[in-house]
This record gives C-alpha cells, sequence and structure tokens, in this order.
C-alpha cells in the first residue's frame, strides 16, 4: 500500500522524510530492530522508552503502511506476528548511524555505553569515525530480511 500526499504537503525532502518517520516513536523502533534484533510486538514494550500498546500499534502499522516495515506471520506462533525491515527501511540504517554520531557529539547527557540503547556505544562510534562504509556493511548483512 503507497501513501500518497496530500497536495498541500510541502516539496521539500526534509519534511518527506519526517511525515513517514518523524516522531520520536517510530525511529526507535527502527532503531530496535536493527541494533537489538527485535522483530515482535512484545519486544518493542520492553524498550526503556516505554512505549504504550496503543501508540506502539499505531506506529507499527504506519512504518508497514509507508513500506518501511513488513509483518508476516510468527511461523513458531500463528497467532503472533513478525516485523521486519524492508529495503526502504534499510536505507535508514546510516541515518541512524549518523544521528548516533551526532547525538554522542552535542549531548552533553549521552552516555558512552555499549548498548545503543543506553547510550551510544563506544565500539561503534570508533568503528563509525574509523570505517563507516564497513560497518554499514556489517549492520545491513546482520539485519534479518
Amino acid at each position: 500500500m503507497k501513501k500518497v500526499r496530500s497536495k498541500s504537503a510541502s516539496q521539500c525532502p526534509i519534511s518527506f522524510a519526517l511525515d513517514l518517520f518523524g516522531d520520536r516513536w517510530s525511529l526507535l523502533i527502527i532503531r530496535d530492530v536493527v541494533f537489538k534484533k527485535k522483530c515482535h510486538f512484545r519486544e518493542f514494550l520492553t524498550s526503556p522508552e516505554k512505549i504504550s500498546t496503543n501508540i506502539l500499534a499505531a506506529r507499527l502499522a504506519k512504518l508497514e503502511a509507508n513500506n518501511l516495515l513488513i509483518k508476516t506471520v510468527d511461523p513458531e506462533n500463528a497467532s503472533g506476528f513478525i516485523y521486519r525491515l524492508t529495503s526502504k527501511g534499510r536505507d535508514l540504517v546510516p541515518l541512524l548511524l549518523e544521528m548516533t554520531s551526532w547525538s554522542a557529539k552535542h549531548d552533553p547527557t549521552s552516555v558512552l555505553s555499549d548498548s545503543v540503547i543506553d547510550g551510544a556505544p563506544r565500539q561503534l562510534l570508533r568503528r563509525l569515525k574509523k570505517d563507516r562504509q564497513s560497518l554499514l556493511s556489517d549492520i545491513l548483512k546482520n539485519i534479518p530480511k
């Protein structure tokens, strides 16, 4: 299902991106898929930001409707679903890396732990500075298709 932009929408590329994933929760869901390998509804609920179930359901539906995530039946639980990034969603990984780098540089409260959830991981930031393309390639290889 392709989302059609309204006639009144700005033609600005940044506005387009914000229309798709410009709220706090959408990028955090994508972050969890990329860096924490989360794929089930209940797993997203365990993130430290404490998203509510109704907001999570709405954001997952929006990400799916805009072809950033695909939802499939869980083969191990026929009443459950698995959420995975589409190629369009995978194209957001460089943005997540740049946001991580920018935040680590400019947020005085950033915690440089070894977890993306708790803060910008030192190892990821070192690799990002040293060889961005290799890091990006490794991350993309490890995202389930």
